[in-house]
């Protein structure tokens, strides 16, 4: 996969504007620099991102303009994230991914599962009887999978869609569920009664 760099922007309680000037160290902006860049390590590991940061008493007007008024700002995507206490590395890592999505392309074999899923065993299954090698992701261990399986599929199936796992890319090209892989590689569906909702979808909805 590649993408150009996601630009979070900070903007810490900081700088001067005319006679007024902070001098007293923000506690919670020390505290969300180090989420961020604790979470661009982890999280958000070999996802590029760069960090911009201002003081916000010198250039208020420009947070102003997307709706940060508190500092510390937090802007991903020309979007306020978060302001007014220190950042939440779940909400920074969900909007970072978000953006990422938007400007790459996933390559190569992929299926978003958990484990207590049949179909994402039967996905599995199929793979490995066809010997496609693939790259598997838990949505439930991993939360940056979960965001970037739910950041690429949600623009496919529309906004309103319940998300069921697995949700599968078969080299590079979105493949949908179990059925639609199974369709791909020929394998025979054997009948399960077991076959029931995804925890992740709505009443009535069937997972496959």
């Amino acid at each position: 996969m590649s993408s150009k760099p996601v630009k979070v922007i900070l903007y810490r309680w900081a700088g001067s504007w005319g006679p007024f000037k902070v001098s007293i160290p923000c506690g919670e902006c020390s505290l969300t620099v180090d989420v961020i860049e604790d979470t661009f390590a982890n999280e958000l590991a070999e996802i590029p991102v760069e960090l911009e940061t201002h003081d916000w008493l010198s250039v208020w007007w420009r947070a102003l303009r997307v709706g940060g008024w508190h500092a510390p700002i937090v802007i991903v995507g020309g979007r306020v994230v978060s302001q007014g206490h220190a950042l939440n590395r779940g909400i920074l890592t969900e909007a970072v991914i978000a953006e990422y999505v938007k400007h790459s392309e996933i390559t190569g074999t992929h299926l978003y599962g958990k484990e207590s899923c049949p179909h994402c065993v039967r996905a599995k299954s199929y793979l490995n009887k066809a010997g496609i090698q693939f790259e598997y992701h838990d949505v439930v261990k991993e939360p940056r999978s979960l965001y970037e399986m739910l950041g690429r599929v949600k623009p496919v199936v529309g906004p309103k869609t319940p998300i069921t796992v697995p949700q599968i890319w078969y080299d590079g090209t979105y493949v949908g569920g179990a059925d639609q892989l199974q369709a791909i590689v020929q394998a025979p569906v054997k009948p399960n009664p077991d076959r029931g909702q995804s925890s992740m979808s709505s009443p009535g909805h069937q997972a496959t």
